[in-house]
């Protein structure tokens, strides 16, 4: 077993690190993407609300 907390340095950074490290990114922009869509399309099919100031005209 490798200890890696007094010193972290770049040539300790293994090919393992680097893919498992990868793999978290990619699973964390997934997520991000399934619960913030970027089409206004895909959003919920919930009611809006449209906010009125008393006194204006609509």
């Amino acid at each position: 077993m490798t200890k890696r907390i007094a010193r972290t340095m770049l040539k300790d950074f293994t090919r393992r690190d680097f893919l498992v490290s990868s793999a978290l990114t990619a699973a964390l922009f997934t997520a991000a993407l399934l619960l913030f869509p970027a089409n206004h399309e895909t959003e919920g099919k919930s009611p809006q609300v449209i906010a009125q100031v008393p006194g204006s005209p609509r």
